[in-house]
């Protein structure tokens, strides 16, 4: 049973991308399935931008976190629609170390992975947290 799937949002995802919206309808069909809990994360990359208070990024970090809370808010909006219940984060941090972690807090049955990553040790690192989380049958969006 996938009674907690996780939902991974960053900042190449939005919601125009059909990626991104396929990810967000396959997270919500699973938990709709089986009276699961879907829980979004979107992580503002601190790799790629710095901390907000400790680079002249802030405004680009201020950009980053306002995009996810409005991707948020959208994956919200159409969980209450279809009567799903959504739990919503966004933080700072490296997606291939945030998604795993709040993976194993919540202990999350499966992954949805939203948007297209290019190849490289960020998307091999998410894609092994996939594997190592998602309930066997499960299936990873990408």
């Amino acid at each position: 049973m996938t009674d907690r799937i996780l939902l991974s949002l960053d900042e190449r995802t939005s919601e125009g991308t059909g990626g991104t919206a396929a990810a967000i309808d396959r997270a919500l069909d699973m938990a709709e399935r089986s009276g699961g809990v879907v829980h979004a994360l979107y992580v503002v990359d601190t790799g790629r931008y710095g901390e907000p208070a400790l680079s002249s990024a802030e405004v680009l970090v201020g950009d980053a976190e306002d995009a996810g809370r409005d991707l948020l808010s959208t994956v919200d909006a159409r969980g209450r629609e279809r009567d799903v219940v959504v739990r919503t984060r966004c933080c700072h941090g490296r997606p291939n170390e945030e998604l795993p972690a709040y993976a194993s807090e919540i202990d999350a049955d499966a992954v949805v992975l939203a948007g297209r990553r290019r190849p490289g040790r960020v998307r091999r690192e998410l894609e092994r947290t996939a594997d190592t989380v998602v309930t066997p049958g499960a299936v990873v969006g990408r």
